[in-house]
């Protein structure tokens, strides 16, 4: 952000009257109690077939001794120490006490939680950290029992939530290069990453099989084919775990790996995230179920339940699928963990209360903040029966068979592990060598008129887009925060952008680079290199209506560039395929580059030559996934019937093809813009352009960019309301005035909404307001508006949900063609709340106007 807040909220001219609009309420669910024991609901009667499912081997068999040695365990420990074993807490909602008392058996760092809540944490804190959980969970308890804690961590693409770590193009990507000992690679590299933190376990990988592109998640799977999801995932155990029966395997150079998410994650309806997937038992055998065949054979230790539905049951609560499936059937004898409050969604089930999961086959709760009940709730229902002992112990067997094939028992604090603290192994040459690779091993060129690629040594280049020098949109989801945004390039020491990498490569060809994001030169270049595509997202909040790349910024900038005959070059940054015929029209040469991570020289390593004009790679990626001819393909998959993309599965041209491709593909799904009905500015997080951040009484800002953040008077936290940190938290001191609000780089163009439109949130009042609140819109410093809103808020019932609209023609001094700022709250006083949705309706409901 090149900005202050400061320059938005001057003190306006005050209105005297507005109208906030209370449509509706939602109180708060109620809590469960200790001593509930909800009934086990029957699985719908359907008819389930077994024998359509594989029974691989797993290359890690039972140890007796070891079995022998878990008896001996299980037969020491107390209840309430086998239910800890069971419940996993998030790092920012447990005291090292607690792990004591509560014996907790395992925790997570969720995207975007730090050390001490800072996301530049170096390898030492980390460490720190792990330190003290592993100290605390081996304090004796009075029967003398202790159990080593793990951590898990979601490593997806790398060890991607700690500066200066090796990130590695996503899934998809990966799925382009068809490389399976490539995977080996990257597990390995990024297993020595983990290590160096003083974490043991990974959740990676990902083997979703994606049928519908539309689902958040499209980047985290490696293919629509099955057979390439299958060929990768064994290889990526391997890589993260080491090899089974050798020495090397589970060793300190090593973590613990997690297949996910089992199973049908890639399948939901519509492509929406935790939605369900209504195939049929074959489909789901034979489709979504071939990466954990390899896994399993692998020795995979963990496998995580997944959020979503087959046929309207739940994962979390499936017993036919958890426990007659994946542990009898197939031989699984390691641990299903749940996902973050996955359990929650059961039908009968709440976050703190939850048999039905427990006994369907889930061993180990993931539940990042409200867990005391639900440990509480646990330990009551074995007691009362709901939970039968034989069901706890066989969890616990299974975590601590976990933990003993680990090591944990045996090697000691975090510190003392081989690789524990080593700096210079975070991002270590050889691992951004194998990421660099990866990249280059990735890239699927779609179009190259009159052999644009690789760009003439020699040349003047100029190099464009929002993307090319922009290292947090480049790395994607899934990097440093959970969604993949507010980073910018010094978060990325030691990452290399696509720009940098083009400008050393050119540099030394005798090139001339010029960067200009915007398009603009003084010196006409011979070929323009675009760089841009989607921006930064993760699960649920990545989920789209139809796959088109909506926006028209940068197809402006491409036809600009053709119409003053520069030949330009796009390279197209994004996490699943989408149509972008006008793009592809507008555009000499055409490159899919992904998510490439942290090694932008990989690109430059296919397109830029040596200074004897040879390239020194070709291009090598084909698509794992079909491309779509139009926005509404949204199921298109190899093998289907009426099989009709615009590039096929597998295709992906060399610099020795023959380009076929011209510069007219249809362009008839380009709608013409229609004023929206609703123009969200937070919807689970803040979307583009718009950026959360406080402002303190001195006007020091600072944007959101993790999920906890403190400023003067004012604290930020990301909290769950329907699904994991979808809303947000601010909790005002009233030590000094302080604010929060959504604010763009440039200005936004919302002129075309109606004058009956309307501000509209959804609004949870946690404490009531002592002061004044101000409700402020700001296009400048000397441009905006402001309404109090602190009479409903007095009003409102604590702890409730309620949503206000507030007219926009209380904002009519703002110039809405030029806005800046469309929501910032500010407050002298003490004042607690959470926010939800915020957007501006054209249509709203009811709206009474200001005066």
């Amino acid at each position: 952000m090149t900005h202050s807040f400061k320059r938005f909220l001057p003190i306006w001219v005050s209105f005297t009257a507005c109208a906030v609009i209370l449509p509706s309420c939602e109180a708060p669910a109620p809590k469960a109690t200790a001593v509930e024991a909800p009934k086990i609901q029957n699985a719908p009667s359907v008819n389930r077939n077994p024998a359509l499912w594989p029974q691989p081997v797993s290359k890690v068999a039972k140890d007796p001794a070891m079995e022998k040695k878990i008896d001996a365990l299980i037969a020491k420990m107390t209840l309430e120490q086998k239910v800890g074993q069971t419940i996993q807490p998030e790092i920012r909602s447990i005291s090292l006490a607690d792990i004591k008392k509560y014996h907790i058996g395992s925790i997570l760092n969720g995207g975007g939680a730090f050390p001490n809540n800072n996301k530049l944490s170096k390898a030492g804190d980390w460490v720190a950290l792990a330190d003290s959980f592993y100290k605390a969970s081996m304090q004796p308890a009075e029967n003398g029992v202790a159990i080593p804690i793990m951590w898990g961590t979601d490593a997806v693409h790398g060890h991607n939530n700690v500066i200066g770590a090796t990130l590695y193009p996503h899934n998809i990507a990966l799925g382009a290069a068809h490389n399976p000992e490539l995977m080996k690679k990257i597990g390995a590299a990024t297993a020595r990453e983990i290590a160096v933190t003083g974490i043991g376990w990974s959740f990676a990988p990902t083997i979703a099989v994606v049928r519908d592109d539309r689902w958040g998640r499209t980047y985290e799977s490696y293919s629509e084919n099955p057979e390439l999801v299958k060929s990768y995932a064994g290889k990526m155990v391997e890589g993260l775990q080491g090899d089974a029966n050798t020495a090397d395997f589970l060793s300190a150079n090593h973590v613990i790996a997690t297949a996910k998410h089992f199973v049908g994650d890639g399948g939901t309806k519509g492509g929406i995230d935790r939605g369900n997937t209504d195939i049929s038992e074959a489909e789901l055998v034979n489709i979504h179920a071939q990466g954990y065949v390899t896994a399993i054979e692998a020795g995979v230790q963990t496998v995580m339940a997944s959020f979503n539905s087959w046929q309207d049951e739940r994962l979390h609560g499936h017993e036919y699928l958890l426990t007659d499936i994946l542990k009898n059937h197939m031989g699984f004898d390691g641990l299903v963990v749940g996902d973050w409050n996955g359990h929650e969604f059961v039908s009968g089930c709440t976050k703190n209360n939850c048999a039905q999961a427990f006994n369907a086959g889930v061993d180990i709760f993931m539940v990042p903040d409200d867990w005391k009940l639900l440990y509480e709730n646990t330990v009551a229902q074995v007691n009362s029966g709901v939970i039968s002992q034989a069901r706890l112990d066989d969890a616990v067997r299974r975590i601590l068979r976990v933990k003993m094939r680990a090591g944990l028992f045996d090697s000691g604090a975090p510190s003392t592990h081989a690789l524990s603290g080593k700096n210079e192994i975070l991002g270590a040459v050889e691992h951004r060598a194998i990421a660099r690779q990866a990249v280059r091993e990735s890239l699927v060129m779609l179009k190259n008129k009159n052999q644009l690629l690789p760009i003439k040594a020699g040349s003047k280049i100029l190099v464009a887009g929002d993307g090319a020098d922009n290292i947090g949109k480049q790395a994607g989801g899934w990097s440093i925060s959970w969604q993949g945004t507010g980073n910018v390039n010094s978060d990325f020491p030691g990452a290399t952008s696509i720009y940098k990498g083009i400008a050393d490569a050119a540099n030394a060809n005798g090139s001339k680079v010029t960067l200009s994001v915007n398009g603009d030169y003084q010196q006409k270049p011979d070929v323009a290199v675009v760089v841009f595509g989607e921006n930064p997202y993760a699960e649920m909040q990545g989920d789209i209506n139809k796959l088109d790349y909506a926006s028209d910024k940068e197809l402006k900038l491409l036809q600009k560039f053709k119409a003053q005959g520069i030949p330009v070059v796009s390279l197209f940054i994004t996490g699943r395929p989408l149509w972008v015929n006008p793009e592809l029209n507008a555009s000499d040469a055409f490159a899919v580059i992904w998510h490439p991570g942290t090694e932008g020289a990989g690109v430059a390593d296919v397109i830029i030559p040596n200074a004897k004009n040879k390239a020194r790679f070709d291009f090598n990626g084909k698509l794992s996934f079909s491309w779509p001819a139009t926005p509404e393909q949204t199921t298109l998959n190899i093998g289907q019937d009426n099989y009709t993309p615009l590039f096929a599965y597998g295709y992906g041209l060399t610099y020795a093809d023959k380009n076929l491709l011209g510069d007219n593909l249809s362009e008839s799904a380009q709608a013409a813009k229609k004023s929206a009905e609703t123009l969200t500015i937070f919807k689970s997080r803040s979307v583009e352009p718009w950026q959360l951040g406080l402002t303190d009484d001195v006007n020091n800002t600072k944007p959101i960019t993790a999920s906890v953040l403190s400023l003067g008077a004012l604290n930020y936290r990301a909290v769950d309301r329907l699904v994991q940190e979808d809303s947000i938290q601010l909790q005002w001191s009233g030590k000094a005035v302080a604010s929060a609000g959504f604010v763009a780089k440039e200005r936004v163009d919302y002129s075309s909404m109606p004058a009956q439109a309307a501000l509209v949130f959804d609004v949870k009042v946690d404490k009531k307001p002592t002061a004044d609140v101000k409700l402020i819109m700001s296009c400048g410093s000397d441009c905006g508006a402001e309404k109090s809103i602190n009479d409903v808020l007095q009003k409102a019932n604590l702890g409730q949900w309620q949503t206000l609209s507030v007219s926009m023609s209380c904002f009519s001094k703002v110039k809405l063609d030029m806005l800046l700022s469309p929501f910032t709250l500010s407050t002298t006083g003490e004042l607690g709340l959470t926010l939800h949705h915020v957007r501006i309706e054209t249509t709203p409901a009811t709206s009474v106007q200001c005066p």
